[in-house]
């Protein structure tokens, strides 16, 4: 029976045979999750064993990049413990998300004032090395779906090794290695405890914080972060130490 015919008996025919625009739309939208979830996981893979070479942060800065990958087995262990002391306390006790400090934020923003975050060690690393900064739900989604793939794929160590390597450290430098370089003149695997804590105060606001010569809150945040380094090094870096 030819098409003329089918035609003829069954108008409707060639209607029920010709897919719907939804379901175009439904199957290209499928298509389009699936080729994410794939180039998400194996990024995720190289970066496991491969440096970061650039992210988007680096791309777009108008002030240049100046980096310097340095393996964590080159970076002294109080730069370590200080980012731990000043951006996660909770590092190695959570799986990417600390629940209390995200609460926290939410109930100190709800007063107004500068927005907060409550952001882990692993969420930003997620958000540095993936994605662009700013806010937005799309992003803070994206965001968690990595933090999810590098602490099932990285593991803590690998994060930490990542973060201390993409973080923003100044205008235009990245890494503590660069920050060693640039404020001390010397390589990260010779911070000082006070050195160490000095560029981990400024990682919230790099480019505003001052490293060397810090005065007022700047100052005293770093302090702070130099005495808990101790108790940070006994109780809350064996996930990276181990």
């Amino acid at each position: 029976m030819d098409d003329e015919l089918l035609k003829l008996k069954n108008p409707g025919y060639f209607r029920a045979r010709r897919p719907s625009r939804l379901h175009q739309i439904g199957w290209l939208f499928t298509r389009l999750v699936a080729a994410f979830l794939f180039l998400s996981v194996t990024m995720v893979v190289i970066y496991r064993f491969v440096p970061v070479p650039v992210t988007l942060t680096m791309i777009m800065d108008p002030n240049g990049i100046n980096k310097d990958w340095t393996p964590l087995s080159k970076i002294d262990r109080n730069m370590v413990d200080a980012a731990i002391a000043g951006e996660d306390g909770k590092f190695c006790q959570h799986h990417g998300f600390d629940q209390d400090a995200i609460l926290k934020a939410w109930e100190r923003n709800q007063e107004g004032g500068r927005i907060r975050g409550g952001s882990t060690i692993s969420q930003q690393t997620a958000k540095n090395v993936f994605l662009w900064q700013g806010g937005g739900y799309l992003r803070k989604g994206l965001e968690a779906w990595f933090t999810v793939l590098i602490e099932a794929v990285w593991g803590k160590r690998r994060i930490m090794e990542v973060y201390l390597n993409v973080a923003e450290t100044g205008i235009g430098t990245y890494g503590v290695e660069a920050g060693a370089q640039r404020y001390y003149k010397k390589p990260a695997a010779a911070l000082s405890r006070v050195e160490a804590a000095r560029i981990a105060a400024a990682f919230p606001q790099p480019k505003v914080r001052a490293v060397t010569g810090a005065t007022g809150s700047t100052r005293r945040h770093g302090n702070a972060i130099a005495a808990r380094v101790n108790t940070v090094r006994a109780d809350y870096d064996t996930c990276v130490y181990q």
